[in-house]
């Protein structure tokens, strides 16, 4: 099943009227999967500004506001630096950008793990001060709990399983997981436990493929891959990955365009026109009418 929505045609770029559209919801997420997978793979993209949002949204079932922005936005080494007022800052943004997709944003590292009481002030905040629908976190057994806490207080938790890049720390490095029989094993029992504790959907991140299938086969909440499998229920990219920002990616990117050449080639033909006294023209110049 595909839609097509109208761009929107405003001059505005700071608030265009968008074409009417309505916005997806959690329920419409969750009914995308009937039996073991959804017929009709659920679409998601990171976004980290209006701008970005309203050229993505159109394309979209869910935009989520990835902690990535400490990478791809901030230059930080890792995700471990972001915090809850930067996610709180770029959701709102990204919500005043879209008009369709599901918004959901990261719980940023240290925001929500010391108790289920700390995680709903956190998540809290997020979804009074963005608009946004819904929080994703890190973790699986640990997490149920915090999990169910929220969603029985109104707050739609988006789950993340198997590589978890908060606990790079911990797990020694950004390898694909399972592995190991055992490590199999235990993806696999956060990825139930998650569901039952009332995640809506969980996001299987840099798995082996068999545990990919069994994962998404086992549980009856969408299942969102990146580096896992075309048999999970959706995909998500980190945006600027799947645009060619960056000279270096992960293997299970495919750039589907090179944004970074482009962005320098324009750079490089304004500096020579400058250069060159070649701008601004006629055209660009104010002067009296005549």
């Amino acid at each position: 099943m595909s839609t097509t929505f109208t761009l929107d045609t405003s001059t505005s770029r700071a608030n265009p009227t968008p074409a009417p559209m309505k916005r997806l919801t959690v329920p419409a997420i969750q009914q995308r999967k009937s039996g073991r997978r959804t017929a009709d793979p659920l679409v998601m993209l990171t976004a980290y500004t209006a701008r970005q949002a309203q050229l993505l949204d159109p394309h979209c079932d869910m935009l989520l506001v990835g902690d990535s922005l400490g990478q791809v936005i901030y230059g930080l080494p890792s995700t471990l630096g972001v915090t809850l007022d930067m996610m709180i800052a770029h959701g709102a943004a990204v919500v005043r950008g879209s008009y369709h997709s599901l918004v959901i944003v990261d719980m940023p590292f240290g925001s929500y793990e010391a108790s289920p009481a700390a995680a709903f002030a956190s998540a809290s905040r997020v979804l009074a001060e963005t608009g946004a629908a819904a929080v994703k976190l890190e973790g699986g057994q640990a997490m149920a709990e915090t999990i169910a806490f929220l969603s029985q207080r109104g707050i739609p938790v988006m789950a993340h399983v198997g590589l978890t890049p908060q606990a790079v720390n911990a797990l020694g490095g950004y390898g694909a997981r399972g592995r190991s029989d055992a490590e199999h094993a235990k993806i696999l029992a956060d990825a139930h436990a998650i569901a039952q504790a009332g995640a809506f959907a969980v996001v299987l991140e840099g798995v082996m493929e068999d545990l990919a299938v069994a994962v998404t086969d086992s549980i009856d909440i969408p299942v969102i891959g990146i580096g896992a499998s075309a048999h999970c229920d959706g995909q998500v990219l980190v945006s600027e990955d799947m645009l060619g920002m960056f000279d270096r990616v992960p293997r299970f990117v495919k750039r589907y365009e090179a944004i970074a050449d482009t962005i320098a080639g324009a750079a490089a033909r304004y500096a020579a026109d400058v250069r060159a006294r070649a701008f601004p023209t006629e055209d660009q110049v104010y002067r009296p009418k005549k």
